[in-house]
């Protein structure tokens, strides 16, 4: 497989920092993104291809286990191999005091946050083998008031990462947590609305220093 090309895997790549990254990563790498927003999709390949970039678009939904089975047995079958898998897709629940919890919200985000990764692990596992690299993203918002649906779920996905990390120093893949800057995306528009957003970091210039760091 000596004309494979480096293969990034970007799940929640339609906006954010997700796009950001599969932007900052085009130039030396072929990106995989994945999300549910066909359009927004469309207009990142764009950008990529503007670039001199390639990409591979899989509008799927990351909380369905048969579709994100399917993506990773066509990974496989093209290019045998990841070298990156970046997991940004997230979903930010309304915050709320920890008795008006939402059921749906708390059903939604466990799914997005935490369970779809416990899915995606074992199925990018392979891909990555023992050189490749995946990198989670950390928003320790566990235990604040009024996060508790968020906080808890993606706690529970970054006790996921870490405990993979801590499995696999000798053995590879590598497993990277990265806290990133504050960023003005949708995300935390829902957490603080109102903002000075110019205060914030851009997330083209906060997914160049990801990329470098990697």
């Amino acid at each position: 497989m000596t004309n494979t090309p480096k293969l990034a895997l970007i799940t929640g790549a339609s906006r954010g920092l997700g796009a950001a990254l599969a932007e900052a990563l085009a130039p030396t790498h072929h990106i995989i993104a994945v999300a549910r927003t066909t359009g927004a999709l469309e207009e990142l390949d764009d950008r990529i291809q503007a670039r001199g970039g390639s990409a591979t678009l899989a509008p799927m939904d990351i909380t369905d286990p048969a579709a994100m089975a399917t993506l990773c047995r066509g990974i496989h079958d093209r290019w045998g191999k990841l070298d990156l898998w970046l997991h940004t897709a997230i979903h930010a629940a309304p915050l709320s005091p920890a008795p008006f919890v939402d059921a749906k919200d708390w059903t939604k985000s466990l799914a997005i946050n935490t369970t779809a990764t416990s899915v995606l692990i074992p199925y990018v596992a392979p891909l990555l083998g023992s050189d490749g690299q995946a990198v989670f993203f950390d928003d320790p918002k566990a235990g604040e008031k009024f996060y508790a649906t968020y906080g808890a779920t993606k706690g529970a996905q970054m006790a996921l990462a870490r405990s993979w990390a801590a499995e696999t120093v000798k053995t590879g893949p590598r497993v990277t947590i990265v806290e990133p800057a504050p960023m003005p995306t949708a995300l935390r528009a829902r957490f603080h609305p109102g903002e000075d957003r110019e205060l914030l970091a851009n997330p083209a210039d906060e997914a160049a220093r990801i990329v470098a760091m990697l």
